[in-house]
């Protein structure tokens, strides 16, 4: 793997938003992913969380897109992505057991060639080949409160250690703990490592092969008797993989979870709860 991950994800992750008609708006944040059909096609995919559609009542949502400028300088040009049918019913594929949500869409050429290959979605090895345990750091993008890191529309980087343990397999444990503050606007963020392996160093003391990979996408935070703990939950990426295989197969094979550790007090970073001025 040899891009930088770090700065393709700055590209290809996007604020979701959605007019109250009240002068406010709904936020959630989403990523772009790169998958090929068996005809050899290729199809870009916005991943979220499924409750940041699902609590979005009207038909259209708003992707925000930008584009560079010859002087350097960046344009916000949110547009407009049809989430529901004339009906009201769903559009987008999601996940029957995991709060993952994930819709074709057709992006404009820039944001198309952003898109993350889904080969960076962490396969069912890839923690134990990078020996990745609790201690370790990640990153992850969002739009906390539904705010961005510039007026371009940039997500804003934060960074959290791994909280739980263990962490794999994902048939066992599904979602991990990730210490960061959670804000409403974040459901739906990526979470992935980029950087050397702090594992994997040579007998020569160097640093070991860069962990590049997204290891799954933030859909919860964990709030006891009202307080928020600055402890988010992060749905591992084999449910991304295969909410993106339903969106070809509905009928594509889906994991069984044996068993997840319940948290008491657990919320959903829900976009409901975003109720920032348009």
């Amino acid at each position: 793997m040899v891009m930088d991950l770090s700065a393709q994800m700055m590209q290809a992750t996007v604020q979701l938003e959605q007019p109250l008609g009240d002068g406010t708006r709904t936020v959630g944040t989403g990523f772009l992913i790169s998958e090929t059909s068996p005809d050899g096609k290729p199809h870009t995919i916005l991943v979220t969380a499924n409750h940041v559609f699902d609590k979005m009542p009207k038909t259209e949502a708003r992707v925000g897109y930008r584009f560079p400028n010859s002087d350097g300088s960046w344009s916000y040009s949110p547009q407009t992505l049809r989430i529901r049918d004339a009906k009201g019913h769903p559009l987008w594929t999601h996940h029957p057991s995991r709060d993952v949500a994930a819709i074709s869409i057709n992006a404009p050429e820039a944001f198309a060639k952003a898109a993350i290959p889904e080969d960076y979605l962490a396969a069912d090895d890839t923690f134990s080949k990078y020996k990745v345990e609790a201690g370790d750091q990640m990153m992850t993008l969002g739009f906390p409160r539904g705010l961005a890191a510039n007026p371009a529309g940039f997500p804003i980087l934060r960074s959290g250690r791994v909280a739980s343990y263990p962490i794999a397999p994902a048939k066992i444990f599904p979602t991990f703990l990730l210490d960061f503050a959670v804000f409403p606007g974040n459901s739906g963020g990526p979470v992935f490592m980029s950087g050397p392996s702090r594992h994997a160093a040579g007998d020569n003391g160097q640093e070991g092969p860069d962990e590049e990979f997204i290891a799954g996408l933030l859909t919860q935070q964990v709030e006891l008797n009202s307080e928020r703990l600055g402890i988010g939950i992060v749905t591992n990426a084999r449910f991304i993989r295969e909410t993106i295989a339903l969106i070809k197969d509905p009928n594509a094979p889906v994991t069984e979870v044996a068993s997840e550790a319940s948290i008491s007090g657990a919320k959903a970073a829900s976009a409901e709860e975003v109720a920032q001025p348009e």
